[in-house]
Order: C-alpha cells, then sequence, then structure tokens
C-alpha cells in the first residue's frame, strides 16, 4: 500500500453512532471522513430515546440544549394524543418498560445518589427521535471540519500494517484507520472476517407510522394478547406489533424506504395491517396510509472481537439484537464515546496502539448485556403458557418499589461503569456532574473532549505530578462544596473516572501511572 494517507480514519456509515465517533475523533485532532451511502437522513421511525448514558455523553460535549428542545416537542405531541398533562405521569428521571410490561411511576424509588450525580442530562432530551438526533450530530460534525459524503457506498478495502485502501463507487481512500459502523448487516464487519455468534430469531415484529381507521377498540401503549403483543401510540399513528411466527421470509431488517439507492422489500399497508389485526384482534381496524414502517427481528448476535488490526466496529455493526428496551442507539453512542478518543490518541501518536485493546475490553461486557437484555424480554413477551405465567410472576415483582426501580435503573443505563485499575469507589464510574465554586459544573468542563484533572483542594503537590501533557490534559483548581471529603479527581476524556483522592488520603501516587495508562506519556507531541 502507498504511504499516501488521505485521512486519518474513515469512518462507514453515517448513523448516530457514525457521526458521534466522527465529531470525538475530531475533537482529537484527527482528520476523519464518514462515507454514507444514503443520500439524506433516514426517516424511518426507529429508536425513540437516549438513555442516561447517552444523554450524559452529549450533555458532556455542550449538545443537551439541543435534546432538551426535541424532548419538548415530543412531549407536545404526546399530550396532544393524551390530552392530558403527561409530565405529571413520568417518572423522576427516566420512563421505560420491560417486555410491555410498563413501570409505575409511583413505585420508583430515586434516592440512589448517582441519578442525583448525573446532573441535568437525568431530566433533559430523553425522548430523541433517532433522526433527530441524526441532524442534531451532522450539524455538529460540520461545526467540527468532520467531512461526510453522503451517496457513497464502501464496496471493499485493503488492510496492511500500514494503512487502509477503502473502496468506494467514486474512487479508492487511503485512510490509517477504518471503523464500520455501517449497521447490522456491516459490509466492513463482513469482509474483514469478524466472528459474529449469537441466537437465531424467532419473531416478526413491525413498527410504524400510519393513517388509520377503526382504531377506537384499540387500547393504548403496550397490550399482550393470545397472539402476541401489539403497541398504539405514545403519538398519533405510531404502531407496533410482534408476532411469534419466526423471522420474515424476505430481509429481516426491511424498511419502506430504500437504503443508498438499493431497494428493499417495501412494507404495505396490507402487511401491517394483517399484523396488527391478527395480534390485536380488532378486525375492523384498517391502515389507509404507511408513512414509514420498519420491519425487525429478535436476532441477537455479537462481534467476539471489535478490532482487527486497522480496522475496528462500532455501534450495530459490532452487535444486533431486538430493539425492546430502546438499547441499540444507546449502545452505538457508547461505542463511539469510548472509541473516539482512544483512536484519536492513537492517530495523533501521543498513545500506544495497545491503548485500543481497552475499547473491546470496555464496550464487549456492556454489549453482552444488553443482548441478554433483550433475549429476557423476548422469552417474557412469548405467548405460550409458560411464558405466560413467567410474565404474570415477573409483573407482579415489576409492580413493586423494588421490582420497578430495579427495572427502572437497569434501562436507563445509570448503573454502567468500567473496570478500571484503583481502589477509589469512583473509579471506573462515570463522573459525578459536580457543582463548583466558579458556577460551572464538572460536565461544562468536558466539552473540548480533553482529560480533566479537578484539584478540588487546592493541593501544590498535586498539580507537578501532571506536568507535561498539554493539550491533552485540562488541569483546573475549583473547590466543590457539596463534596467537601473528595480531594482530587481526574476524568478521562469520555467524562469516567480513571483516579480519585480522598481528603484523608496521604499521597497521590497513583496519578501519574493513571495518567500515563490513559494519556500516553508526559511530554508525547502530536
Amino acid at each position: 500500500m502507498t504511504t499516501t494517507i488521505d485521512y486519518d480514519v474513515v469512518v462507514a456509515g453515517a448513523g448516530p453512532a457514525g457521526l458521534f465517533l466522527g465529531c470525538e475523533l475530531a475533537l482529537g485532532g484527527a482528520r476523519v471522513l464518514v462515507v454514507e451511502r444514503l443520500t439524506e437522513v433516514d426517516e424511518t421511525i426507529k429508536a425513540g430515546s437516549v438513555n442516561i448514558p447517552s444523554a450524559v455523553a452529549l450533555y458532556r460535549r455542550g449538545l443537551l440544549p439541543e435534546l432538551a428542545a426535541v424532548w419538548e416537542a415530543a412531549l407536545e405531541r404526546i399530550r396532544a394524543f393524551r390530552g392530558e398533562d403527561v409530565e405529571s405521569r413520568l417518572p423522576p428521571k427516566f420512563a421505560g418498560h420491560f417486555a410491555g410490561i410498563t413501570m409505575t411511576v409511583d413505585l420508583f424509588d430515586g434516592s440512589d445518589p448517582a441519578w442525583a450525580e448525573a446532573g441535568p442530562a437525568a431530566d433533559s432530551g430523553l425522548g430523541v427521535p433517532q433522526a433527530a438526533l441524526e441532524r442534531i450530530l451532522a450539524r455538529r460534525a460540520e461545526q467540527l471540519g468532520v467531512e461526510v459524503r453522503r451517496g457513497v457506498e464502501l464496496t471493499g478495502f485493503d488492510a496492511d500494517a500500514d494503512g487502509v485502501a477503502v473502496h468506494t463507487g467514486g474512487g479508492t481512500i487511503r485512510a490509517g484507520w477504518l471503523v464500520g459502523c455501517d449497521g447490522g448487516r456491516s459490509t466492513v464487519r463482513k469482509l474483514a472476517g469478524f466472528e459474529f455468534p449469537g441466537t437465531d430469531p424467532e419473531i416478526t415484529s413491525y413498527q410504524a407510522i400510519v393513517e388509520l381507521t377503526g382504531g377506537e377498540r384499540l387500547g393504548a401503549g403496550w397490550n399482550t394478547t393470545d397472539t402476541g403483543t401489539y403497541v398504539n401510540g405514545p403519538f398519533p399513528g405510531r404502531i407496533l406489533s410482534v408476532e411469534f411466527d419466526g423471522p420474515p421470509a424476505d430481509l429481516p431488517h426491511a424498511r419502506l424506504r430504500s437504503r443508498g439507492g438499493t431497494p428493499m422489500a417495501p412494507i404495505t399497508a396490507e402487511e401491517l395491517q394483517a399484523s396488527l389485526r391478527r395480534v390485536s384482534g380488532v378486525p375492523e381496524v384498517t391502515i389507509t396510509k404507511v408513512l414509514s414502517a420498519t420491519r425487525f427481528t429478535d436476532n441477537a448476535r455479537q462481534a467476539t472481537d471489535y478490532r482487527k488490526g486497522r480496522v475496528l466496529l462500532a455501534g450495530d455493526a459490532a452487535h444486533v439484537h431486538s430493539p425492546f428496551g430502546g438499547q441499540g442507539l444507546n449502545l452505538g453512542l457508547g461505542d463511539a464515546m469510548n472509541l473516539g478518543w482512544k483512536l484519536a490518541a492513537v492517530v495523533r501518536g501521543t498513545a500506544p496502539v495497545s491503548l485500543l485493546d481497552t475499547y473491546t475490553a470496555e464496550r464487549h461486557p456492556i454489549g453482552a448485556w444488553v443482548l441478554d437484555w433483550t433475549r429476557a424480554q423476548i422469552a417474557v413477551m412469548r405467548p405460550d403458557r409458560h411464558a405466560r405465567a413467567l410474565r404474570r410472576v415477573v409483573t407482579d415483582l415489576a409492580l413493586t418499589t423494588t421490582g420497578t426501580t430495579y427495572l427502572v435503573t437497569k434501562i436507563s443505563g445509570i448503573w454502567q461503569r468500567y473496570d478500571l485499575p484503583g481502589d477509589h469507589p469512583l473509579t471506573g464510574a462515570s463522573a459525578p456532574d459536580l457543582a463548583l465554586s466558579d458556577g460551572s459544573r464538572l460536565g461544562d468542563r468536558l466539552h473540548s473532549g480533553r482529560a480533566l484533572l479537578l484539584d478540588l483542594a487546592d493541593d501544590p503537590e498535586l498539580r507537578p505530578r501532571a506536568e507535561g501533557y498539554g493539550d491533552r490534559l485540562d488541569v483546573r483548581t475549583l473547590a466543590c462544596p457539596d463534596r467537601p471529603g473528595l480531594r482530587a479527581l481526574f476524568a478521562r476524556p469520555d467524562g469516567f473516572v480513571a483516579w480519585a483522592a480522598d481528603t484523608e488520603d496521604t499521597d497521590t501516587k497513583g496519578l501519574p501511572e493513571a495518567l500515563e495508562r490513559w494519556l500516553g506519556a508526559a511530554g508525547a507531541t502530536a
């Protein structure tokens, strides 16, 4: 391969994971090209919310106001559909369901300090349709100078120890690295030969926005019947049906719209109507127009490793599963937040390639948990007598304070942390959104994408240990009145705590090791 490099990184796919990854790479100083076979944002109905880790990640990059505006617009649509004040019916932090078993607001116990420590992101921007999020991220990418080429499909690539030649319909692009964010049927994953084990599908499910008549007898929200499950709402015309008769005969993820000029099997009004009638038992419901539709299965697979040489995977390219519980979009955003700063540091030469080994190590366990979480929901949703008996038990447990709190905590993702070296309770956790003495919050200090060392006790011994990191590390001496026992905190660029010390700790000996582990050697230059 020629040594001429056009871009440091080529990202295949301009969905939420690909766009967010492009932004993170650019913040870290990498030259990025995102290629996408679609010519415009796909408006097909898909994911409709972000969880706490995703909201926190976007908040840490200054995008919370735009998320909050979309959430408020979504609330208006729900108000119009329900004809009531929905805000009074929502849990204080996060709403959700498990296998269609909806959580009861009054039973949620939000006393765990983790909810308060998530900061404003725990209260805002949760109801965000995927297309709206893609537009927000596309604007952010443009501001950061990320080049996005639409209508360009990756057709192949050649990789060696020095880089990757990415082949597209418009020619060959030479890059140092290639990241596949190109969806569940990822071309990058298949051509690179990643192992992708998992479980086969057993359902056919449809999600759509339609115009219909005769729907007066459809129950609002989630409904379980003798033949499956269906959803009506939370806004006019949104329906979902689940049938346990095996996967669809053609494409398991076919959508109404074409992708990149390649026609996919259209989802007709008749097909949606027949499924909804079968599941709901309402024969007079008639779909008169399909505005947006998708069919999906519960195919659950995960790459055994997220990296092969100079090729990496993120988002649906690395893991696929049913969308129940709204985990897929969020899993991809978490991948992007974790990988972006690490790959940028390797590209710049300030960190060794071995830093990329921590990407799979940290993200794979969370992906595996999501796959099992969705599998468990399928097991509870089955219409057979054994599953229905199990569902009654799970429902009884869910409608207790302990059960509701457990399920909401898991759905929200607020429990997520990484297994990082260190003994402090904060190490490996997402950093608490500390209110600092200058009026800012910790999340405000991470907009630049740099790591952050907070000296909360004005400790003259601390700052010299962090010298030599230049623009890789932002060092601030600020007090935190709400956490007087916390002496200092080192947050990685993704906001996860890599080292912390309390005022009672006698030294800061672990800080240099943590800085070098995550930021490379002091004095290293790009």
